[in-house]
């Protein structure tokens, strides 16, 4: 929603919902519906009005489901591979703009980005800050100062090694690793065939700490080697 809002350029003055539990608690028939407080403070932080389906009515819920059906029967039959999430939202956005956009939508019988030009002006300005979506989790970092995350690895300071650090994960694919409230660590989420994300500096100390125990007159020229091994994991 986050991302939509921020596509559009603007804020609408309602946001009906199809009574999914990230937004609706509870909505019985006759009764008003009870929002999860999380998007509560989502309509709060943009300045919408919240609305729910009617349950069991399927004129309305139709409609809010019925764009689901379209991209599935159309944008995910044109296109079955995708390399990366920023490739199967490349091409989302081309095909937005190049079919999606430009057909005639059958209940106003008109095209759609002719439409939402006449109709962009009406939408409420952004916030300063866009919501704070990240997905929070809590990791415990290994002896060799990582932590895995989606089926990668990712370094963290070494002397966190053996302790629990949180993270929080962005839209944007953003990896920030927390101890406490101190932010320790940043990356950008990894596919398992690009590797590893490491940072040299987390483990340099692990490193000296390693040689000055299995090898004390070791000079300087190997712990480089080492630190440029660890660069390439």
């Amino acid at each position: 929603m986050v991302n939509s809002l921020e596509y559009f350029g603007g804020v609408p003055q309602e946001v009906l919902v199809d009574n999914q539990k990230a937004a609706v608690i509870e909505h019985r028939p006759g009764q008003p519906p009870r929002f999860n407080e999380r998007f509560l403070d989502l309509a709060g932080h943009y300045g919408f009005t919240p609305r729910a389906c009617r349950p069991y009515r399927a004129r309305t819920k139709g409609k809010d489901e019925r764009m689901v059906g379209y991209i599935k029967h159309h944008f995910f039959v044109r296109y079955r591979a995708f390399d990366s999430w920023a490739h199967l939202n490349q091409l989302a956005e081309a095909w937005l703009g190049e079919e999606a956009d430009q057909r005639v939508q059958q209940t106003v019988k008109e095209v759609v980005a002719e439409r939402f030009v006449r109709e962009q002006p009406a939408l409420g300005p952004l916030p300063a800050q866009p919501y704070e979506v990240a997905y929070h989790q809590t990791r415990q970092a290994g002896w060799d100062g990582y932590i895995d995350v989606r089926g990668n690895r990712y370094s963290v300071p070494g002397h966190l090694a053996g302790r629990v650090v949180a993270v929080r994960i962005g839209l944007d694919d953003s990896l920030r690793v927390y101890d406490g409230q101190t932010l320790v660590a940043t990356h950008r989420l990894r596919s398992i065939r690009d590797g590893w994300g490491s940072i040299t500096e987390h483990h340099s100390q692990l490193w000296r700490d390693t040689l000055s125990r299995d090898a004390p007159q070791v000079d300087s020229r190997p712990l480089a080697v080492y630190e440029e091994v660890a660069s390439w994991s």
